[in-house]
């Protein structure tokens, strides 16, 4: 379904969001963000995992309060109805299918009697009847989160909003949810007026949404809204979708002017360079993968995450990683292996752990601090905790932990530096 673009459910105007801390350090998560939703279309937040659409979400949600910015409803005379859809299914776990439904109706104080009918109607629409009296842990995930779409549904809101509500199904089962939502919103037999979902899937997002608001990240920005014409159901392999498809990963890989001072893709300079969790063996396998043929070292992003069946936030950041390695460059919806990448692939085991040292070093400011640290130390120790209280000036505790943890496995690998877990130690005392 197209919007009829009348007057706005929902108008977000210049919101800008940042978590802050004790010491006055705060990151900044949104940052000037506007986004418009009209009735009876399905709008997509796509952005990798950092670019703050769960934040916005819960803004809208009126879960949180955004620092800078508005969230209004325009058409509302008074609350907006707005239900909710998570990705972790939460539900109560000591209740039963039909309890989770009415939970939401019994907090508004809606008589047994009323909430009891259509709590077993939204059941019914879900297609979960005849399991009102299981227990969660009796349902399988994709059972579990139509439990949770029921819930969100009972209460009958104007606004559904829907936080990855499919990234924690298996492919089957998601595509399987995914299908049977469309069919009930294409049918109008869900009480809502307007869909706004998030997702990290591009694939998803162009199966479901009217318009898809991209996001850069860190912080999180909109950074193009893409129409989408093409009439539902749509077919995957239509050459209209492959090419939607295709723009939305070179609109992802397209470096932007706020990035020009970055280095790669990644905010912040220095050791405050917050950094994903990537395994050397995910690094060493997409270059290899990259190589070899049929792409001889340049791939398109879209083909390569469905041959290696990556999700966009999975292939992004080990991407970007090989691209701050100066080992691969993306740009245009494509990577590039570097004569740096190169050598990598073809070189032995003992080569391939010098090459990644040298430029782990080299570009990888953090790594160089701790290397440094350690060598101008006369016992070349240097607890962990000094380097986490560094970074946590400049980033929020947990993209500090995940920091330390990716700059420790790859110096384990490159063998730069040794890391004692038990007594949380950095040390020279592996490397030669």
């Amino acid at each position: 379904m197209n919007a009829i673009q009348t007057q706005p459910l929902v108008e977000v105007r210049g919101v800008r969001h940042a978590y802050g801390k004790a010491n006055g350090a705060e990151t900044l998560v949104l940052d000037d963000v506007n986004l418009t939703l009209y009735d009876n279309e399905i709008v997509g937040l796509l952005g990798r995992s950092g670019s703050g659409k769960s934040t916005l979400l819960r803004s809208i949600a009126g879960l949180i309060q955004p620092n800078v910015g508005t969230v209004t409803f325009p058409k509302a005379n008074g609350p907006t109805s707005v239900g909710m859809v998570f990705q972790s299914f939460a539900l109560f776990p000591w209740l039963t299918v039909l309890e989770n439904v009415e939970a939401g109706l019994e907090a508004k104080r809606v008589p047994r009697e009323e909430r009891r009918k259509r709590a077993l109607a939204a059941i019914d629409l879900i297609g979960l009847d005849g399991f009102e009296s299981a227990y969660p842990k009796e349902l399988s995930g994709g059972m579990r989160q139509r439990v949770g779409l029921a819930r969100a549904l009972v209460v009958d809101p104007a606004i559904l909003l829907m936080d990855e509500p499919f990234s924690a199904l298996d492919v089957l089962t998601a595509e399987t949810l995914r299908t049977d939502l469309l069919d009930l919103w294409c049918e109008g037999r869900m009480p809502i007026q307007s869909i706004l979902i998030v997702t990290h899937n591009i694939e998803e997002a162009v199966l479901m949404c009217d318009r898809i608001c991209v996001f850069s990240s860190n912080p999180g920005r909109v950074i193009a809204e893409i129409k989408v014409d093409l009439p539902q159901p749509r077919n995957r392999q239509d050459p209209s979708f492959r090419a939607m498809v295709e723009d939305i990963y070179v609109r992802m890989t397209t470096r932007h002017e706020a990035d020009h001072h970055k280095e790669g893709l990644f905010p912040g300079t220095g050791i405050g360079m917050a950094l994903p969790r990537v395994s050397t063996n995910s690094l060493a396998g997409l270059m290899e993968a990259i190589a070899a043929p049929p792409y001889h070292g340049e791939a398109d992003l879209p083909r390569l995450a469905a041959e290696l069946q990556y999700e966009a936030d999975e292939l992004f950041p080990i991407a970007e990683v090989l691209q701050l390695l100066r080992f691969a460059e993306l740009g245009n919806g494509d990577i590039r292996l570097l004569i740096a990448g190169r050598r990598y692939v073809d070189a032995e085991v003992d080569q391939r752990k010098q090459i990644f040292a040298q430029h782990l070093l080299s570009y990888v400011p953090l790594a160089a601090h701790v290397r440094r640290v350690l060598d101008d130390r006369p016992t070349h120790h240097a607890p962990a905790r000094r380097f986490r209280d560094e970074l946590e000036d400049s980033m929020t505790e947990e993209d500090a932990a995940q920091t330390l943890k990716s700059i420790i496995q790859w110096g384990r690998y490159a063998e730069t530096f040794a890391y004692d877990e038990g007594a949380d130690l950095f040390s020279l005392d592996n490397p030669s």
